[in-house]
């Protein structure tokens, strides 16, 4: 056998990287990727290929997650619930006023209360839930394994920590929002769509603006409309072989008619 290694079958010369290597370095916290520092080009456009698909799912403001991520793990969370039948939480969160800062201050401030909104929300959810910029002002978490009780304590430290942080647009400008914050809990053991447990967390957030706003309104936990004995049901083997109801074996004797 031959010492010599076969020839890589990647070019790195005729592949047009720089637009991806640029996109790279703007869109996150670590310089893009240098040829020189990988084992092989296959390992080096691995790299490059993770990295893209990395900055693909942020939202290039806040640098969370952004819709198509929020999407993905609301899909996968809603599965989950259907078969383990343990509790999730849906949250809609909105700032309240948002475009009178744009009006008032700018949009440079505008973009400044997102970034530190979404900074304030991501020091108050734990690492295993989803926290995503949902679009304009508005964010969202899904909370996996979250009973009614820890949802309600979450929302309402995040709607209070909010309105605490203070937010300095310049030496002598200094804002404090605030948020209306909706929720759903996941229907359990039901298969139903991430299109209905969104509508009944925006409804819930629709709620909290029609209030007055600055507050938290989270929609009662759904009781299972699954019996236990529906679930055995619907989890258990098709058919157990127990022996009853099956015919008696037929002796030489007996006739068929």
């Amino acid at each position: 056998m031959s010492d010599t290694a076969p020839p890589s079958l990647v070019d790195l010369r005729a592949l047009r990287l720089d637009t991806a290597l640029a996109l790279i370095g703007q869109g996150t916290d670590q310089p893009a990727p240098l040829p020189h520092a990988a084992a092989s080009p296959t390992a080096y456009l691995q790299t490059v290929v993770d990295s893209l698909c990395e900055l693909s799912l942020r939202d290039p403001l806040s640098g969370l997650a952004n819709r198509r991520h929020f999407h993905a793990a609301l899909e996968r969370e809603v599965d989950r619930v259907a078969r383990s039948g343990e509790a999730a939480l849906l949250m809609m969160l909105d700032i309240d006023h948002f475009k009178r800062v744009n009006d008032t201050y700018g949009h440079v401030a505008g973009d400044r209360v997102l970034q530190v909104v979404a900074r304030t929300l991501a020091s108050c959810v734990r690492p295993m839930d989803t926290l995503a910029r949902y679009g304009g002002e508005e964010f969202a978490i899904v909370l996996p394994a979250c009973q009614a009780e820890f949802g309600r304590a979450v929302a309402e430290r995040i709607r209070r920590v909010v309105a605490a942080t203070p937010i300095k647009l310049g030496p002598n400008t200094t804002l404090h929002v605030t948020l209306s914050i909706g929720g759903a809990f996941a229907l359990q053991w039901i298969r139903s769509t991430t299109g209905l447990w969104t509508n009944r967390a925006d409804s819930q957030l629709y709620r909290a603006k029609s209030e007055g706003r600055n507050r938290v309104c989270i929609e009662e936990q759904p009781s299972s409309t699954v019996s236990a004995e529906e679930k055995n049901l619907l989890f258990a083997p098709l058919y157990t072989p127990s022996g009853w109801g099956e015919l008696p074996p037929m002796n030489s004797s007996d006739s068929a008619y």
